[in-house]
C-alpha cells in the first residue's frame, strides 16, 4: 500500500490504502469530538472559529484556532519533507517513516493525555497533536496515491462523488463507465470506512476514553505489517 508508487500503483493498492486510513481518520475524528468537543481531522471549521474570535476581540482563543490550522499544515510539511529526504537513500522506508511518526504521536496522546476540555492546556495540546498526526496522514496518502486518495475529511469527497455520479448519465463508452465506477467505488469506500471508524470509535470511547486512539494505532500497525509481509513474499519469489 505504501511502497508502491507511480506506475507501480494499482486501483487495488489505492482501495486498501483508502479503507484502512479512512478507518483511522474516523476513529481519531470521533475521539477528538468526544474528548475535547473539537474536530481534529481537518481545519475547515477552525477558520470560521478563528474569524469569530477575532470579531469578539478574544485574540487568545483566536490564536489557538490559528495554531490548530498551522499544526495540520506542519504535519503535511513534515510528511512530505521526510519522503523527499529518505526516498533517494532508502526508497522502501520513505513512505513508511511518516506512518511510524503518526503512530508515535497517537500513542503519546493515548497513553499520556487525559483531556476533558479544549480550554485546558492538555486539551489544546491534544488538539495540536491530533491535527499534526492527521496532517501527516493526509499529506502522505495524497502523495502516495498521486492525489487520488484523501482520508481525513469528506467535503471534497462528496463533491467529487456527486460529479462522478452525474457523469454516469453522460459517459457511455464502456471504458469510461468502467473507470468511473472504479473511482466511485473508491470514494464510497473512503466515506463508508470513515463512518465505520467514527461509530467504532464512539462505542470504544465509552470504555477506553482517550485510549480509543490505540485502536487507530493498531490499524496503522496492521497496514505496515501487511506491507512488510507482501514485500517478503515478493522478495522470496524473486529468489526462487
Amino acid at each position: 500500500m505504501f511502497v508502491h508508487h507511480g506506475k507501480n500503483r494499482t486501483f487495488t493498492h489505492n482501495i486498501r490504502l483508502a479503507t484502512l486510513l479512512s478507518l483511522v481518520a474516523g476513529i481519531v475524528n470521533i475521539t477528538g469530538v468526544l474528548s475535547i468537543k473539537m474536530l481534529t481531522t481537518n481545519v475547515t471549521g477552525h477558520f470560521a472559529f478563528f474569524a469569530e474570535e477575532i470579531m469578539r476581540h478574544d485574540y487568545r482563543i483566536a490564536l489557538t484556532f490559528l495554531v490548530f490550522t498551522l499544526c495540520f499544515l506542519l504535519g503535511s510539511f513534515i510528511a512530505n519533507f521526510i519522503v523527499e529526504f529518505v526516498i533517494t537513500r532508502k526508497p522502501r522506508l520513505a513512505y513508511i517513516t511518516p506512518i511510524f511518526l503518526e503512530i508515535s504521536i497517537l500513542l503519546c496522546v493515548a497513553l499520556f493525555f487525559v483531556p476533558n476540555s479544549i480550554y485546558t492546556t492538555e486539551g489544546k495540546m491534544t488538539a495540536f497533536l491530533l491535527l499534526l498526526a492527521m496532517g501527516i496522514q493526509n499529506s502522505l496518502v495524497t502523495k502516495v496515491s498521486q492525489s487520488t486518495v484523501r482520508t481525513t475529511h469528506l467535503t471534497g469527497l462528496f463533491t467529487d462523488l456527486g460529479i462522478e455520479l452525474s457523469q454516469l448519465f453522460f459517459f457511455k463508452k464502456p471504458e469510461e463507465q468502467s473507470q468511473l465506477k472504479k473511482t466511485i467505488s473508491l470514494r464510497l469506500s473512503i466515506i463508508v470506512f470513515f463512518f465505520i471508524g467514527c461509530v467504532l470509535g464512539g462505542f470504544a470511547y465509552n470504555y477506553l476514553k482517550i485510549k480509543t486512539l490505540l485502536l487507530a494505532c493498531i490499524v496503522l500497525i496492521i497496514a505496515l505489517f501487511y506491507d512488510f509481509i507482501r514485500l517478503k513474499i515478493a522478495a522470496n519469489n524473486k529468489e526462487m
